[in-house]
């Protein structure tokens, strides 16, 4: 016979025997301690699920301390419902119990992704941009109620082009939009096209727990409209030059032994100070840079409308003479309209 022998100085691990949801009590699971001593306060490891202890309870219902080994006892603290059968350990603090669910978590995601989806696909689904930062990647999953209407949807997007964006499909499914459905959008870092069906229960909380986009739809044409605008969210605003106005060199001050100030009157629109200005001379540019310094008589101001005069100078530009123009221009983030 073999001689069995359980460490009561070990931290404590063993076997989840059943588990449930309590109205008042919250996640309770009754398991069996192996080896080690369990205690108040330790910190809980069962698969994907963790917690501090709160409270340990005998077969009896007796509150206790502590369970040595061979010892059954029902434990509160977990957050969430554990499977039975699977199996716990007592680990160090809350940082390590945080870090050892996360990666759980991360396996059975890849592991549900493996499943779902051959290797070909799933490298597409989860490889992001690759080496190009400048195409994006939209991964969708779509179901629908029937086949012919799935297969309608996918041939409709594959139809959508851009040179900035692509539209990749990691799956396509008949029925009901289920929590199977979100694990996949969320491994796959997709969101979810649902035509003519819906969302059960499950797939919902888990939808707005990992923060997977569900969106459904009774119309084709209004999911290709809805899939325009979500790539052009995608996508970086527009950067366009404004004109803000135009000012002309009446005459030059000298202040100090180098600074220059133009003494200017608008004449279009406004001069605003830290705006980019080119100076121009002859029709042609001769400077082009930020306005250090706007002023409205000795008055330093912020900006100067058209009819006014001001004096206008820059950091690292002096060569300024009479009858120069300076027009002044900023720019602006336009967002997109269109795909290119």
């Amino acid at each position: 016979m073999q001689d069995l022998k359980a460490n009561p100085s070990a931290p404590a691990s063993g076997v989840i025997i059943e588990a449930n949801l309590d109205k008042g009590k919250g996640p309770v699971a009754t398991l069996l301690v192996q080896n080690g001593t369990l205690k108040i306060g330790n910190c809980v490891v069962v698969g994907t699920v963790s917690g501090k202890i709160r409270a340990l309870l005998s077969d009896s219902g007796e509150r206790v301390k502590e369970a040595r080994p061979s010892t059954p006892v029902e434990i509160l603290g977990l957050t969430e419902v554990p499977q039975a059968g699977e199996v716990f350990e007592v680990v160090e603090n809350e940082k390590v119990m945080r870090s050892i669910v996360q990666e759980n978590k991360q396996k059975e995601r890849q592991n549900r992704l493996e499943a779902m989806i051959p290797a070909h696909a799933r490298s597409e689904a989860v490889s992001g941009n690759g080496n190009d930062d400048e195409i994006k990647n939209l991964n969708v999953i779509i179901k629908a109620n029937t086949h012919g209407a799935a297969e309608a949807v996918s041939q409709a997007i594959a139809q959508i082009e851009s040179k900035e964006i692509i539209v990749k499909i990691v799956h396509v499914g008949v029925g009901d939009i289920s929590e199977a459905d979100v694990m996949l959008a969320d491994a796959s870092n997709a969101i979810i096209l649902g035509f003519t069906v819906k969302e059960d229960a499950n797939a919902l909380a888990a939808a707005e727990k990992q923060g997977v986009k569900i969106k459904k739809y009774d119309i084709i044409y209004q999911i290709l409209e809805d899939m325009e605008q979500t790539m052009l969210s995608l996508l970086s605003p527009e950067i366009k030059e404004v004109e803000l106005g135009i000012a002309e060199v009446r005459q030059v001050f000298t202040v100090g032994k180098t600074t220059k100030i133009a003494g200017c009157y608008v004449t279009e629109g406004k001069v605003v100070r830290g705006k980019t200005a080119i100076v121009k001379r002859g029709g042609e540019e001769i400077f082009k840079g930020e306005i250090d310094q706007l002023k409205r008589f000795k008055d330093d101001v912020k900006e100067v409308q058209q009819g006014y005069e001001c004096g206008i100078s820059f950091a690292k530009f002096n060569d300024l003479e009479e009858g120069d123009i300076i027009e002044i221009s900023t720019t602006e983030e336009v967002e997109r309209v269109a795909l290119v």
